[in-house]
């Protein structure tokens, strides 16, 4: 890649514990993190992660609100992505792994024990999720 991609990504919030899928590709291979993806040409950032979230979680975001812009620069594998992020408001559906080729597991983790490899993406997210007094 030699220009940023975009990508998305979404905030599933349930009873104090977040949504985070492990990943089994590159950016990031082993960490946990996020729904999320890339932002088709055409698609809106709104359109994607809604895609996405399915595509990954079986999860519905019937609202959601802007949380913030992750930018993310990988100078080892050389990718540069800039993540839209989002807040699930309202969602539905029974978390599910739906893309089992993409990633090794699923799970709501409590804020207090979060897995120690965590994507860049979540980071940022939870930063945000603090700076609003989610947590």
């Amino acid at each position: 890649m030699n220009s940023p991609g975009v990508g998305c990504g979404i905030v599933f919030l349930k009873e104090g514990h977040i949504l985070l899928l492990q990943r089994k590709k590159s950016p990031e291979i082993g960490c946990w993190g996020i729904p999320g993806g890339k932002v088709d040409f055409l698609e809106t950032a709104e359109q994607a992660v809604h895609r996405e979230a399915l595509e990954e979680t079986g999860l519905y975001a019937s609202t959601m609100s802007l949380l913030g812009i992750s930018e993310q620069l990988f100078h080892d594998e050389q990718q540069h992505w800039l993540g839209v992020l989002f807040l699930a408001e309202n969602f539905s559906g029974e978390v599910q792994l739906l893309e089992p080729e993409k990633h090794a597991g699923v799970g709501w983790f409590p804020f207090q024990q979060l897995p120690n490899l965590l994507t860049l993406p979540t980071r940022h997210a939870l930063g945000f999720l603090e700076q609003r007094g989610l947590i």
